[in-house]
């Protein structure tokens, strides 16, 4: 059965911080430390919209959620304002088939349709997987920041990729 895309709704919150937590526990994907609840993930969820420049787009498949794309502000000052910073996660067991590369590519097609210049994503690295996606998303590296977060003992290195929208 071929994956859904779809925006994200109310009701995928629950399974969305699922798969979120597991990165908390597992990995420097994201710099949060602890596991969050789905109501601390209720502000995260309410900043995005079917349409604008916040988008999240949802994976589905047999009825499953295996992951998602989203788009966010860049930085909290208005000249940002043209600017995204975008993300994709997916369920450990939803990687290597092509769900991210399918999600980043429905993340930045409908953000061509918006008034905006660039897209930005940040990967803590070692991530292979994730440089590989973005690559093939069009990013390209543009700068790094060395020892920028501390979790599950050890520093990571953090990598600024950049692609021209639309």
């Amino acid at each position: 059965m071929a994956p859904v895309l779809r925006p994200g709704r109310p009701e995928d919150l629950p399974r969305l911080t699922e798969i979120y937590n597991h990165f908390v526990r597992t990995s420097g994907a994201t710099f949060d430390v602890e596991e969050q609840s789905v109501a601390l993930r209720q502000s995260w969820f309410d900043a995005h919209a079917a349409t604008g420049p916040h988008r999240l787009l949802v994976a589905e498949e047999a009825g499953a959620v295996l992951g998602w794309s989203s788009s966010g502000p860049l930085r909290p000052r208005p000249a940002y304002a043209r600017s995204v910073e975008t993300s994709v996660y997916l369920d450990p067991a939803a990687t290597g088939r092509g769900f991210g590369t399918l999600l980043g590519t429905a993340l930045l097609d409908a953000l061509a349709a918006e008034d905006l210049h660039r897209a930005f994503a940040v990967v803590a690295v070692p991530n292979d997987a994730s440089e590989a996606l973005h690559r093939r998303l069009g990013y390209r590296h543009v700068g790094t920041w060395s020892e920028a977060g501390y979790k599950l003992g050890r520093w990571w290195d953090v990598r600024w990729y950049e692609r021209a929208l639309p």
